[in-house]
């Protein structure tokens, strides 16, 4: 038996905050969703090559914090600009890093860190 392929599923008391976090930072596409009474309570999203899953989780005393995502994007600089502008809180701008990558970090509404990272030129 052997793993042929997984995907991260974020957490939240507020699904449709975080899906328009990440379609409005960086353009993630709905490829599917369950509704239960009434409401979206699991979408799944596309985000160029990767895909990432929000599920409802009412339960939840607080966002977790403990989980973060890498994204590789094609411009650093832009993709920050949208994060923060679609909602996100910066914890560190764009920078060069001493494995040969630029990186950034952002908090998204839902409290994940996600780090945007591209190679350096």
């Amino acid at each position: 038996m052997g793993v042929t392929g997984g995907f991260p599923i974020l957490a939240t008391r507020d699904l449709p905050r975080l899906e328009s976090f990440y379609r409005d930072a960086f353009g993630a596409e709905r490829t599917y969703a369950f509704d239960a009474g009434g409401r979206d309570v699991y979408v799944a999203l596309a985000l160029g090559g990767s895909s990432i899953g929000i599920a409802v989780d009412d339960d939840l005393g607080t966002e977790p914090i403990g989980m973060a995502l890498w994204l590789y994007v094609d411009d650093l600089d832009d993709a920050y600009r949208a994060a923060l502008e679609a909602g996100g809180t910066s914890i560190a701008e764009p920078a060069p890093m001493p494995w040969g990558e630029r990186v950034a970090q952002v908090r998204d509404p839902g409290g994940f860190v996600v780090h945007l990272g591209i190679e350096a030129d």
